[in-house]
Parts: structure tokens; C-alpha cells; sequence
């Protein structure tokens, strides 16, 4: 228990540093919309692409982690859907805003930053491989139900989000470090200490970015649908993933990089794609602030269980 403290606690004291960051005037809009284009397109994909080309992918990979992990995505999607068709008379942004915001986790940030300080060297490459499914997963199904529910006026937009998907530079690093991995080529060491430098800026510059984001004042009006995706989103996807896990026979040290990743609270990109596509944006802003100040719980929580 005393490692999950220290990994959780200095993470989102700097999350919360970037929310005071922010109300003091150090991390403006001017800022953090360039800052989080490099952190998202370079720092992050070069920490991904390094960790999975130093992996031992051909003994660590394990269908049964990836194919479960997507299952537990799919169950919970089958539920938000079942909740909605209950909910005539709530409209399409608002339904396809909570849908996605149940399972469209902030990977790239904070459950890419959870794994970082909290796993091995080996177990994070395992997390960074399947980083590369779950995003693949999550953006397509995000695309999907966005499309579904959305207003007709913008739906014209999701296809186009598709190839955003596809492109994805976190999705791309994942890919290319398991192809150079499986095909035994080697970094220079120039280009490893390059990556490994460039990487350093990710996770914590991400945090503090997450904390600029957050707006909390949007709770009051839609905090009863926010708590309800971050209750799928936080305790049903990851308990469900646990779940898949054990009867799939994962050993608890393998379950552990997939229940970091499934646990990671509600995507800021949920914001961005419900802006583009129709969706209900302030439940999306209130969605995320919620699912990340709650994340610093349940993570201690999910992580304290396998200790």
C-alpha cells in the first residue's frame, strides 16, 4: 500500500499544481493549446515508442490481456446503450457525451503516467504495447456512438475523425515500437537518449496540463450524469476488466498494467470530439473534471486491492 500512496499522491499533486497554475496566470489558453500539441505528438509517443522497442515483447505479450481488456470496453458501451434507450426524453449530444464519456480514458496522461511511476521497466512495456489497442478501441467507439447520437447537422464530421484515429501519434509510436521490436532492430544510442530525453517531458508536463483543464464549476448542473460515467468509467470498467482477468487465468502481476489503463478517468479528447461532432460539451467538461478528481481514489483503491 505505502507504493500506491507514493505513486498516486505526487501525481495528482500535480494535477492540482496545474489547476492553481492556472488561476494564477501561468498556464493561459495561449499556452497550454501549443503545450499539449507537443506533449500529445511528440513527448508522449516518443515515451511509448522507447519503452516497447527496450521491451521483451515476444516472452511479455498476452493475447488474453489484450482481448479482455477490449471486452470489458465493449460490455460497458452495451450498457451505456441499454441506459439510454431507458431515457427517451433526454437528447442525442446528451446521451452520446455520457456513452463515450464512460469508456473513453485519459491513457495517454495520467494512466500512461500511473503506470510509469507505479510498474516495472517490463510491466510498463507491457502497459505502453497495450496502450495501443485500447486507444485504437476507445477512439473508434467514441467516433461511433458520437455519430449515432449526435446532431444531424454535424455528423457529416465523424467520418473525418476517423482518420485522426487511424493517425493517431500515440497509436502510431505503440505500432512502430512493437514492429521494431519483434523485428530485433536496435536503437543507436544517440537515437535512445534522444527519445529517452525528449519522453522526459511528457508525463509531467501532461499532468499539469490535465489540471489547467479541469473546470469543476460545471459539476452543480450535470453532476448526477458525470458521477454516473465516472462510476462506469472508474469502478464498473475496471472491476469488470478484473473480473475478465481472473477467468481468463492472468497471474495478478499481469492484470496489473490493463487495471491501470482501464482505470484511467474520462479522456480530455471527450471534450474535443463533442465539440466537433455534436455532442453535449459542458458534460463533457464536467465529466472529465469529475473522473479525474475521483481518480486519485480509485486508483488507490484498484492498486491497493492487487498489493
Amino acid at each position: 500500500m505505502h507504493q500506491v500512496i507514493v505513486t498516486i499522491i505526487p501525481i495528482f499533486m500535480l494535477i492540482f499544481l496545474g489547476t492553481g497554475a492556472r488561476r494564477l496566470g501561468f498556464m493561459e489558453p495561449q499556452f497550454t493549446a501549443p503545450a499539449n500539441r507537443l506533449v500529445f505528438h511528440l513527448a508522449i509517443p516518443a515515451l511509448v515508442f522507447r519503452a516497447l522497442t527496450r521491451a521483451s515483447l515476444k516472452e511479455q505479450f498476452d493475447l488474453r490481456l489484450v482481448l479482455m481488456t477490449m471486452a470489458a470496453v465493449l460490455i460497458i458501451v452495451l450498457l451505456t446503450w441499454m441506459f439510454n434507450c431507458r431515457r427517451e426524453a433526454v437528447s442525442g449530444p446528451v446521451k452520446g457525451t455520457f456513452a463515450q464519456a464512460a469508456i473513453h480514458g485519459n491513457l495517454g496522461y495520467i494512466g500512461l503516467a500511473v503506470a510509469f511511476y507505479y510498474l516495472s521497466e517490463a510491466d510498463f512495456s507491457v502497459a505502453s504495447m497495450l496502450v495501443g489497442f485500447l486507444m485504437l478501441l476507445q477512439n473508434c467507439l467514441a467516433v461511433l456512438l458520437l455519430h449515432f447520437y449526435g446532431s444531424s447537422e454535424k455528423k457529416n464530421k465523424g467520418w473525418g475523425m476517423f482518420s485522426r484515429v487511424v493517425f493517431n501519434p500515440v497509436i502510431l509510436a505503440a505500432t512502430g515500437g512493437m514492429i521494431f521490436n519483434l523485428g530485433g532492430v536496435h536503437l543507436p544510442v544517440i537515437i535512445d537518449r534522444f527519445l529517452q530525453i525528449l519522453s522526459g517531458l511528457a508525463l509531467p508536463m501532461g499532468l499539469l496540463l490535465i489540471g489547467a483543464s479541469l473546470s469543476p464549476g460545471l459539476l452543480r448542473r450535470w453532476f448526477s450524469l458525470a458521477a454516473l460515467s465516472a462510476f462506469l468509467k472508474l469502478m464498473a470498467l475496471p472491476g469488470l476488466g478484473l473480473l475478465l482477468y481472473y477467468l481468463a487465468g492472468l497471474q495478478t502481476r499481469a492484470m496489473v498494467p490493463g487495471l491501470i489503463l482501464l482505470g484511467a478517468p474520462t479522456a480530455t479528447l471527450t471534450f474535443v470530439m463533442a465539440q466537433e461532432m455534436g455532442g453535449e460539451v459542458d458534460l463533457a467538461v464536467a465529466a472529465v473534471s469529475f473522473s479525474t478528481i475521483m481518480s486519485a481514489f480509485t486508483y488507490a483503491l484498484w492498486l491497493g486491492l492487487l498489493t
